[in-house]
């Protein structure tokens, strides 16, 4: 599609680039409150990943946005949105997302990297191990909201998204179009 359909994503408010982390969503706060006080508002992002609890905390901000002021956000991803990037890509609805040309998605189960040791009174090696098993099972509900966030009023049902995710699901952007993981490619 031509620029002349989308004229705002030509210049985005708010351009993310790199690690989703604590310095990205500093700039992203401090972009969002220079942001005009009305009208519609585009963020571009372009990441490999990052901390997808960041990814989710700026997620939230767009959300009491959205519904505290009523304002129109738009998403525009960038080259590839990686991991955390489709975790932040997810707090937009299906018709508020956009792709430039030959981006790519990247979408995988949430990582972890855990040493569990079983060392000490026999109690205590219990709770060690049941805290351990309800960290994993809360992020993989944690995990669950955001994928079905990431497929609402999408052709990807959720059960698809879950087959696919173990193994980093590549998604090209013409491709997402297709899916309805994103309005429109430009």
């Amino acid at each position: 599609m031509s620029m002349t359909r989308y004229p705002l994503l030509a210049r985005p408010h708010i351009r993310l680039s790199g690690t989703v982390d604590q310095a990205m969503y500093t700039t992203f706060r401090e972009a969002l409150d220079t942001c005009p006080g009305e009208g519609t508002i585009v963020i571009a992002l372009t990441t490999l990943g990052g901390d997808p609890e960041v990814a989710r905390t700026m997620a939230d901000d767009i959300r009491l946005l959205t519904e505290h002021d009523g304002r129109e956000i738009l998403f525009l991803g960038k080259v590839a949105v990686y991991s955390a990037g489709a975790t932040l890509m997810s707090a937009f609805p299906v018709e508020r997302r956009f792709l430039t040309r030959h981006t790519r998605l990247m979408i995988h189960e949430r990582l972890i990297q855990k040493q569990l040791d079983i060392n000490g009174p026999l109690r205590m090696c219990v709770a060690s191990i049941k805290a351990a098993l309800h960290e994993i099972e809360h992020s993989i509900l944690i995990e669950e909201e955001g994928f079905r966030d990431l497929v609402k009023g999408s052709r990807v049902d959720f059960d698809t998204l879950r087959e696919k995710a173990p193994s980093n699901w590549y998604i090209e952007a013409e491709e997402a179009r297709d899916l309805g993981l994103v309005l429109d490619v430009i």
